[in-house]
């Protein structure tokens, strides 16, 4: 029975659900800027660079948590989604063959 309110447990997943909701919108703002960076270069050098190893490194653990839940996932669409920032747009049914 409690009288003040919530309790510790449900103080702590609230500020994580803050926290996830936070960082995953920090995180498209990353990618959108490392994506523009890539349009940029495409534009200025007519050969579009490889995806950067921290936006990889990132999508490598999403496409393996896809991937341990059964699911088939077309890397080549993956991955050109991924280079477009993209990946987010779709539901994870959209990858699957």
């Amino acid at each position: 029975m409690r009288f003040f309110g919530k309790s510790k447990e449900e103080k702590m997943a609230e500020a994580q659900a803050k926290q996830a909701l936070k960082n995953g919108k920090d995180l498209k703002q990353v990618l959108t800027a490392l994506k523009e960076n890539r349009d940029q270069i495409e534009k200025s050098t007519g050969r579009r660079p490889d995806i950067d190893d921290t936006t990889k490194l990132f999508m490598q653990k999403v496409l393996n948590v896809w991937i341990s839940e059964g699911r088939d996932i077309d890397d080549e669409k993956f991955w050109e989604a991924v280079d477009y920032n993209k990946q987010f747009d779709f539901p994870v049914e959209y990858y699957e063959r």
